[in-house]
C-alpha cells in the first residue's frame, strides 16, 4: 500500500480507535502502537489527538490525555470538543472546579455544543447544585430534541431542584412517547406528594403503576417508604375521624337512652334525631372501614422499607417515624411495641422510657405502665411523671376504689410533687381527687374532708380548685345524708349541702353544675321529708340477643365509682351525686356512655360488639 501519508495515518488512527470502542474488549495495548505511528506520520490532524487523548484517558493516564487534547484544540482552536473532553477528565478527577472552565470554553467556542451542556447538567447533579444542574440539562434538551435519555436526565435534575410540578409533565410527555420507561412512574409520585400543594391520591396513582409495571427486583427502599407517606396523607383526617365517631356513638348512645326512657307520647318526637344519628354513625363507621383498608397497607409498606435493613441494624430514623404513626393513627399496641424496640437498641434515656408508658397508658396496658415506671425510678427517682403514671394505673386496674390499691401510690406522689406544690399543683390536685374519693367511698368523712380541704387550700387564686374541693364536700354531706337511717340524722347534712353548694355560688354565680346541685339537694331534702332515698342506680346489661352480659364494668364517667353485673347481668350501686354520665364496657363489647338522668330509674342497656 502506497495511499497519500494523511490518509494513512488517519486509517490507522481509526483502527486504533477500534480497539476502545468497544466496552466489554478494550485493548489500549493494541492502540498505542497504531496511535503514536498515526501521529509521527500526521502531527498536525485534530482528530489524531482526539482519538490518543481518549485511549489514554482509558488507561487512567490523565496527563498524557490532556496534552493531546489540547494539542488538538491547537491544530482546531474553533472547535469546542477538546475542550470539553479536558473538563470530562477533571469531573472523572474529582476536580470540579478545574472541570467548569473547560465546558464554558467549549461553549463560549460553540455556544450550541450540546454535550458540553449535559456534562455541565451531570456536574452540578453531583455537586447538588440542581437550579444550575436543570438549567443545563434543559438546554441540553432543546438541542437534542426528541432525545428520551436526554429529557430523563433533566427530569432527575428538576426533581433534585425541587421543581415537582414540571417532574410531573415531563415524566407524562415521557410516557406519551415511550410507556417502557415504567420506573419514572417513582419521580412523578414522589413529586406528587413533595410539591406545595400535594396531590396524594396522583402520587398513589403513580406509585401502583410502578409496583404493578416494575421488576420487583428494582423496587427499592425509598419506594415503600413514599408508599407509606402518601397512604397516611391521603388518609390524614383519620384521626379526626375516629375522635368524631366515639362523639356520635356517645351522642347516639344518650339519644337512645332517652328514647327508651320517654312516655309514650314523646318517643314518636325523639326517634327521628336516633334516626338520624344513627345514619350518621353508619356512614362514619364506613369511612372509618375504608381508610383502615389504606392504614393497614401503609404500615405493610413501612414493614417492607424496615426489611432492607439488617435485623442487627436497623434504621432508627424510620423506626422512630414508624413509631410516631403508629400512635397517632390509633395503633397504639404496635407504638408502644416499636418503640420498645428503639429503646432495647439503645434509645433508653428516661425522657423515651417516659413516652413508653404514656404510649402504654393510652393503649390501657396498665401493667407494662407500672413496669415502665418502675425502670425509669431505679434510673432517677426523682421523675415526676412515672410517680404519677404508676398511680394512675393502679387507678385504673382496681375493681372496686374501695380498694385502695393506688392509695400508697398517690400518697407516694403527693410527697414527691410536695416539694414543690405551686409547679406541681396539676399532679397534687389529681392525687387529692383520688384520695378524696377513696375515702369517700369507705365511708371515712374525716379522711376525705381533708383531702378536698387541701384542694381548696392548694392555691388561693386558682377558683376551679376551690370549686372542685367543695364540690367534693358538698357529695361527701349528701353521701352522709343518704347513709343517715333517720330524718332527723339527715336533714343536718342536707343543710350542710346545700350551705357548701351556696359557697360554690358564691365563688362562680354562674356555675350551672352548682345550681343543679343545688336544686338536686332541696329536692332531696324534700323527698327524705317524704320518706324517699333517691342516690341508687340498678340496671341489667344485656346483648344484642337479649342475653344478660356478665361481669360487665358499670364506671361513673371521670371517677373511680364503679361496680359490676352479676350472673343475671343485672348491677346496682350508689352513685355520687353529681354524677354525669356513666361507661358500660365489658370484653368483646363495644364501650357505652350514657348520661345520668335525674330522678334515676332502672336501666336496660344493650352492648354491641
Amino acid at each position: 500500500m502506497v495511499p497519500p501519508a494523511k490518509d494513512y495515518a488517519f486509517t490507522l488512527a481509526k483502527l486504533a480507535e477500534s480497539y476502545i470502542s468497544e466496552t466489554f474488549k478494550v485493548d489500549t495495548g493494541m492502540a498505542l502502537p497504531l496511535i503514536r505511528e498515526a501521529i509521527r506520520i500526521d502531527g498536525k490532524n485534530k482528530d489524531i489527538y482526539l482519538i490518543a487523548g481518549d485511549i489514554y484517558n482509558l488507561k487512567n493516564d490523565g496527563s498524557n490525555a490532556i496534552k493531546n487534547y489540547n494539542l488538538a484544540q491547537e491544530y482546531d482552536p474553533k472547535s469546542p470538543t477538546a475542550a470539553m473532553k479536558i473538563g470530562s477528565i477533571y469531573v472523572k478527577a474529582r476536580n470540579l472546579e478545574a472541570a467548569i472552565p473547560k465546558f464554558q470554553e467549549a461553549l463560549e467556542l460553540n455556544v450550541n455544543y450540546a454535550p458540553a451542556y449535559r456534562e455541565l447538567g451531570a456536574l452540578y447533579s453531583s455537586a447538588r447544585r440542581y437550579d444550575l444542574s436543570k438549567e443545563n440539562f434543559k438546554k441540553y434538551l432543546e438541542l437534542t430534541q426528541g432525545n428520551i435519555p436526554a429529557q430523563i436526565k433533566y427530569v432527575i435534575s428538576l426533581f433534585y431542584a425541587g421543581e415537582y410540578d414540571e417532574v410531573i409533565k415531563n415524566v407524562d410527555e415521557i410516557f406519551q412517547k415511550d410507556k417502557s420507561k415504567a420506573y419514572l412512574n417513582r419521580l412523578a409520585g414522589y413529586s406528587c406528594y413533595e410539591k406545595k400543594d400535594a396531590d396524594y391520591n396522583k402520587a398513589l396513582g403513580y406509585m401502583e403503576t410502578l409496583f404493578k409495571t416494575v421488576n420487583p427486583d428494582l423496587i427499592n427502599k425509598k419506594d415503600y417508604l413514599y408508599y407509606a407517606k402518601i397512604l397516611l396523607r391521603k388518609n390524614q383526617n383519620y384521626p379526626k375521624l375516629l375522635a368524631e365517631q366515639t362523639r356520635q356513638q356517645n351522642q347516639l348512645d344518650r339519644e337512645k337512652t332517652r328514647l327508651a326512657n320517654a312516655t309514650a307520647a314523646d318517643k314518636p318526637k325523639l326517634k327521628p334525631l336516633v334516626d338520624t344519628l344513627t345514619s350518621r354513625k353508619v356512614k362514619i363507621d364506613a369511612q372509618i372501614s375504608r381508610a383502615d383498608v389504606e392504614v393497614n397497607k401503609a404500615f405493610e409498606s413501612y414493614n417492607k422499607a424496615l426489611s432492607y435493613d439488617s435485623p442487627d441494624k436497623p434504621d432508627l430514623v424510620l423506626l422512630n417515624e414508624m413509631a410516631n404513626n403508629y400512635y397517632s393513627y390509633g395503633r397504639y399496641e404496635l407504638a408502644a411495641k416499636t418503640l420498645s424496640k428503639l429503646i432495647t437498641l439503645g434509645r433508653n434515656e428516661t425522657k423515651d422510657l417516659m413516652q413508653l408508658a404514656r404510649w402504654y397508658y393510652t393503649g390501657e396496658k396498665y401493667k407494662s405502665v407500672d413496669s415502665v415506671c418502675n425502670e425509669i425510678l431505679k434510673k432517677d427517682p426523682s421523675i415526676l411523671d412515672a410517680y404519677l403514671f404508676t398511680a394512675r394505673s393502679s387507678s385504673r386496674m382496681e375493681p372496686d376504689p374501695k380498694q385502695g390499691l393506688a392509695k400508697a401510690k398517690f400518697e407516694t406522689l403527693i410527697e414527691k410533687a410536695g416539694v414543690d406544690s405551686v409547679k406541681n399543683h396539676r399532679e397534687m390536685m389529681e392525687a387529692f381527687t383520688y384520695l378524696g374519693y377513696h375515702y369517700m367511698m369507705n365511708d371515712n368523712t374525716s379522711k376525705a374532708t381533708e383531702y378536698y380541704n387541701r384542694m381548696i387550700s392548694l392555691d388561693q387564686n386558682n377558683k376551679e380548685y376551690k370549686i372542685r374541693g367543695l364540690n367534693g364536700i358538698a357529695q361527701l354531706q349528701t353521701r352522709a345524708a343518704t347513709n343517715e337511717k333517720t330524718i332527723e340524722g339527715r336533714l343536718p347534712w342536707l343543710a350542710k349541702a346545700q350551705e357548701t353548694y351556696n359557697r360554690v355560688l358564691a365563688i362562680d354565680p354562674a356555675n350551672e353544675s352548682a345550681k343543679a346541685s343545688l336544686k338536686w339537694v332541696q329536692d332531696f331534702e324534700k323527698q327524705v321529708r317524704a320518706g324517699i332515698n333517691p342516690n341508687e342506680l340498678k340496671g341489667t346489661i344485656k346483648d344484642a340477643s337479649g342475653q344478660p352480659v356478665v361481669n360487665a364494668s358499670i364506671r361513673v364517667k371521670d371517677t373511680a365509682a364503679e361496680t359490676y353485673s352479676n350472673a343475671k347481668g343485672e348491677f346496682k350501686f350508689e352513685i355520687p351525686q353529681a354524677s354525669e354520665a356513666i361507661l358500660i364496657s365489658a370484653k368483646g363489647f363495644k364501650t357505652k356512655e350514657i348520661p345520668v338522668q335525674r330522678p334515676l330509674k332502672a336501666m336496660i342497656i344493650t352492648l354491641e360488639q
